[in-house]
């Protein structure tokens, strides 16, 4: 067997394997065989009909059988032999296979690629700043008054304002035609955004049983096909209104929401605003850092990883907008900057792969039980929760590759000067 490799791009590679006449005859001889022990030809008994007349009848499905048991035995010698590894599936073009003549074929694929130095060291970036002040604290404890707000109907009796709670009927007209005429009921917050804007703009200042028009225009990308690009006329009944009553900031309150006191809620209020302050700096350092690693090492990406991470990525986006209760539309913009986006997570990611077998960074045990302890706090699921759905192996490989990943960081973190923003 002949092998030789020829290198389309720094990410794309073509095998050439040439198989000696000697075997591929041997293969189709073994194949003919085969087939005569189990043919059945009208005129000659089983296992009798002369090769000939199988050959005949049945040359085009043999020697393309033959053609594909010859690629399949071959193929993971070839690359071994030229010490190859493919990243994508190989694409194999065949000749077609003549019984009395060497066999060849082609392997096309996708490789890592050859990365002569990496520079890591000696990035400038800025971090954020991580102080916590009293408005951020303030905004935290108005966001706990919300969340123990109670709901009442205003007295005396009032029009509807932004920040009520109402509930409308409705039905709907798209261009002239009624579309619904059985209205439909639903509750929402004046000012939240979780209705159109025109809707909210009729419902100010409505009185409970008044009946108002709202058009809309409906986007050329709106989710529902049937209303894009169309003009929607809502005629809007307000059935209720309800404001919302906040409790008072005192000690009382404090306790509820599960503090001493007042000065010991505003104590851990501030503990885990700086704590997620922290977060976000080390976040934002660690993406500049991954910016300024690309930027500086502007090496070619193999496409079929990119096209993996992006699909990742979108599958991401759609179950977290689903886990919301929203709808995702993957707009041709935003597909574009997911692609962006995978491109810059491979070229990390082989980038970082150079820098750990240089600098010979391996994930320990003991790095793997942390990562499951963090995963834990994380998600708020006990260790042995955790190690149990980590059994998978590739899960498994997912968590050793960020373990990693977090670990080369840490080395271009600390060969970096980072300054404070």
């Amino acid at each position: 067997m002949q092998v030789t490799v020829e290198k389309l791009s720094p990410v794309l590679v073509e095998l050439k394997v040439e198989i000696p006449a000697e075997q591929v005859r041997t293969e189709v001889d073994k194949a003919y065989a085969n087939l005569q022990r189990s043919a059945r030809v009208r005129g000659f008994r089983q296992g009798k009909a002369p090769r000939h007349v199988l050959a005949h009848l049945y040359s085009g499905s043999i020697h393309a059988d033959v053609a594909r048991r010859l690629v399949d035995t071959t193929l993971n010698r070839a690359l071994a032999s030229q010490q190859v590894q493919p990243l994508s599936q190989p694409d194999i073009a065949p000749v077609e296979l003549r019984p009395e003549e060497s066999f060849s074929y082609k392997a096309r694929f996708e490789v890592r690629p050859d990365i002569a130095e990496v520079k890591w060291e000696g990035f400038e970036v800025s971090r954020p700043k991580t102080e916590v002040s009293a408005d951020m604290i303030d905004a935290e404890v108005a966001r706990l008054r919300r969340e123990h707000a109670t709901l009442s109907t205003p007295e005396p009796e009032r029009a509807a304002k932004a920040g009520d709670v109402v509930r409308i009927a409705f039905t709907l007209d798209v261009d002239g035609k009624v579309r619904e005429d059985k209205p439909q009921e639903i509750e929402t917050e004046i000012g939240s955004g979780q209705i159109f804007k025109e809707i909210e703009d009729v419902l100010t200042g409505m009185n409970v049983g008044e009946t108002k028009d709202a058009t809309v225009a409906f986007s050329e990308r709106h989710t529902n096909e049937s209303l894009r690009g169309k003009t929607g006329t809502f005629h809007v009944t307000l059935k209720e209104v309800r404001e919302r009553n906040f409790p008072e900031v005192d000690d009382e309150f404090a306790k509820d929401v599960g503090h001493e006191n007042l000065e010991a809620m505003r104590a851990a209020l501030s503990a885990k605003i700086e704590k997620e302050l922290k977060q976000k700096a080390t976040d934002s350092v660690a993406e500049k850092l991954v910016f300024e690693l690309c930027k500086a090492n502007p090496i070619p990406v193999p496409p079929s990883l990119v096209e993996q991470q992006a699909q990742i990525t979108e599958r991401e986006l759609v179950a977290t907008a689903r886990r919301q209760g929203q709808r995702l539309e993957m707009t041709p913009e935003l597909r574009a900057r997911v692609h962006a986006d995978a491109e810059t997570k491979v070229r990390a990611g082989l980038i970082m792969a150079e820098i750990a077998k240089a600098k010979t960074v391996q994930v320990t045990p003991q790095d793997i039980e942390k990562g499951y302890e963090e995963l834990a706090e994380q998600t708020g699921k006990n260790v042995a929760k955790v190690k149990a759905e980590y059994r998978d192996p590739k899960k498994q490989e997912m968590l050793i590759g960020m373990i990693l990943e977090d670990k080369i960081l840490d080395l271009i973190e600390a060969a970096a000067k980072i300054t404070e923003a």
